[in-house]
Order: C-alpha cells, then sequence, then structure tokens
C-alpha cells in the first residue's frame, strides 16, 4: 500500500523540494501523477487556489479544490481555509498567462481521489492510522488522515478521562495517531483513548503515598474526580472551593485494582493556563482487534472491539 499522509507532512521532505525544483521536474511530476504539496498563497474571488511552486506558480480552480466541491456537498470555506497553509495536488498540465509565463494547472480533488481508492478504501476498522488535528469543535477534533481528507474524533472517544473540550487535548495541526472504529453512511468513525494505555498501564506510574500532580474534571456531591495522566482518575474527598480544571495537588491514598479505584486526597489546588501536549501512546502497532481497559480480575469489564465485518471498508466524505 502507498504512503499517504496528513497535509503538511510531504512539504518539506526531499523528495517533494527535488520536484518542485524545476520546470523539468515538474513536468515530470506531472507525467507521473505524482501527489505533491506547497504552500497555498491567495484565494482569489472565484476561490480558485494560488499555489507557489518555487520555479512557477500554480492554480487549483475552484472545482478541483476539494472532493465535494464540484458536486456542492462541500462549502467552499474547505478551499479558502487553505490560504498559507499547504495543500496537496496533482499537476494536470501548464498553461502561459498573457505575459508569456507558464503556469502549472493543479487539482487537489484527484490527489485526496488517489488517496481515497489506494489507501482509505483499504482501511478497516481496528487499523492505526496518523492524523493532523485541524479543527476543534466542543463535540470532538476534525482530522485530517491523508490528503486533506477530513473526519471527526468524538470529545467522547479521545481519553477515559472526560474532557470540557478537546482543547484540553489537542491543539490544531497537532499530529496524533488515530483508530479506525467503523464506517458507517460512507463515513469513518474514529477512536483514540484506546492508544493512551489501560487502567493498570497507567496505574502503575503511581504509588500509595505519594503526592502527585492532577486535573479535577469534576466535582460532585460525594467527591471530585482528579485526573492523573488521560486515561487514569481517582476520586478525592471534598473539599471546599474547588473547580472544575482547576490543578490539583493530591496524595494517594489507596490504590484498589480489582475496583479500578483510586482514593485521593486533595492537598492544594490552583488556576494555571495550560497548553496540550503530544499524546504518550501506549500502544504502538497498525492495528488493534480489542482494547480491554480493565484488570482482568476486575469487577467490571471494559473493553472495545474493532474488526466488525460490517464496516471491513472504508468510504470517506470530505467536510470542514
Amino acid at each position: 500500500m502507498t504512503d499517504f499522509y496528513p497535509e503538511g507532512w510531504l512539504i518539506d521532505t526531499i523528495e517533494n523540494k527535488l520536484a518542485l525544483q524545476s520546470a523539468a521536474t515538474l513536468a515530470e511530476a506531472c507525467h507521473e501523477k505524482k501527489i505533491l504539496e506547497s504552500r497555498a498563497i491567495v484565494c482569489d474571488g472565484q476561490h480558485n487556489l494560488v499555489v507557489n511552486l518555487g520555479c512557477m506558480k500554480g492554480i487549483i480552480p475552484r472545482i478541483e479544490g476539494a472532493i465535494g466541491i464540484r458536486e456542492g456537498t462541500v462549502r467552499d470555506i474547505a478551499v479558502i481555509s487553505k490560504v498559507n497553509r499547504p495543500v496537496c495536488f496533482i499537476i494536470n498540465n501548464f498553461q502561459k498567462d498573457k505575459d508569456g509565463h507558464t503556469y502549472a494547472i493543479l487539482s487537489r480533488r484527484q490527489a485526496q481521489e488517489i488517496c481515497m481508492e489506494e489507501y482509505l478504501r483499504n482501511c478497516v476498522s481496528g487499523d492505526i492510522i496518523n492524523a493532523r488535528v485541524t479543527h476543534l469543535e466542543p463535540f470532538g477534533a476534525f482530522c485530517d488522515v491523508g490528503c486533506g481528507i477530513v473526519s471527526l474524533l468524538p470529545i467522547d472517544t479521545i481519553s477515559v478521562s472526560r474532557i470540557d473540550h478537546p482543547r484540553e487535548r489537542f491543539s490544531v495541526g497537532m499530529d496524533i495517531r488515530v483508530v479506525i472504529k467503523a464506517i458507517e453512511n460512507d463515513r469513518i468513525s474514529l477512536s483514540h483513548k484506546e492508544l493512551l494505555g489501560t487502567w493498570e498501564e497507567n496505574a502503575k506510574f503511581f504509588s500509595v503515598g505519594e503526592t502527585v500532580a492532577g486535573i479535577i474534571r469534576s466535582v460532585e456531591d460525594y467527591g471530585a474526580f482528579v485526573e492523573l495522566s488521560p486515561n487514569l482518575a481517582g476520586l478525592a474527598e471534598i473539599r471546599e472551593g474547588i473547580a472544575s480544571g482547576q490543578q490539583a495537588s493530591v496524595y494517594i491514598k489507596n490504590i484498589i485494582p480489582s475496583r479500578m479505584k483510586i482514593k485521593l486526597i486533595i492537598i492544594d489546588t490552583f488556576n494555571y493556563d495550560y497548553k496540550p501536549t503530544k499524546p504518550v501512546y501506549f500502544y504502538t502497532e497498525n492495528h488493534i482487534n480489542e482494547f480491554l481497559y480493565s484488570p482482568i480480575n476486575a469487577e467490571r469489564n471494559i473493553k472495545t472491539v474493532f474488526n466488525d465485518e460490517s464496516s471491513s471498508k472504508a468510504i470517506l466524505s470530505n467536510s470542514f
């Protein structure tokens, strides 16, 4: 299978730079229908993208800006938003402007169609792929899963520990790994929490008697849930003046694997604006059949099962 990556991954590679080196190398890339990347510098009044190819100018006509633009199923913002960003494309031909200068006619849509046909349509449930965060909404993170094709990572699949907004985990432009969870109605659904480790894998970094850092995720009548890592939280005794989102110093009172419980005492809390860091992944293979979060002898069995035969092929729709 040919490698395909989110937009921005190819632009600084040696192969891409060599292809943009001269009119001759661009002509060779045109003949080979090679997917290249460069930066879009202007979107004109007709929503055609102007791309800087170094040795000449490139034009991506509006209807070639993304899958779905021509059919009206994707909004023009999918093209406009690419200004000053790397875009992928193939070169279709060359033309001359009124002053006799040569420029290239490009298609981002065709690059995306190649990506879908040769890569994404061959993916199955449980495959783990590269992605780049493109947009954050309260309900989830939109991720480029190849050549600017975007899929949604719902907020409840980002981590086991609950968050109020995806910006608590990700920032726009962050490169992450995602799991293909299912394919329904021509769309891929993604997950992420299965890559962040089981309860036991996370709990082994903590010991009874330690005082450690955490984040208060929710405050209930019976206690406060404190995140110790993205896939691990403990319950602290209630304390006056604490609030969700605060940083906390917590004392680990007890760890009970059979109940997946970590009992905590809040020592101190404070407000602090922090930037998310790139996730640390416990699972680094390219496919996962199932994910058992809970310890084997735990009272509760928390499992994600992949490889549903009804979603064995991926057909994506482009979205903002």
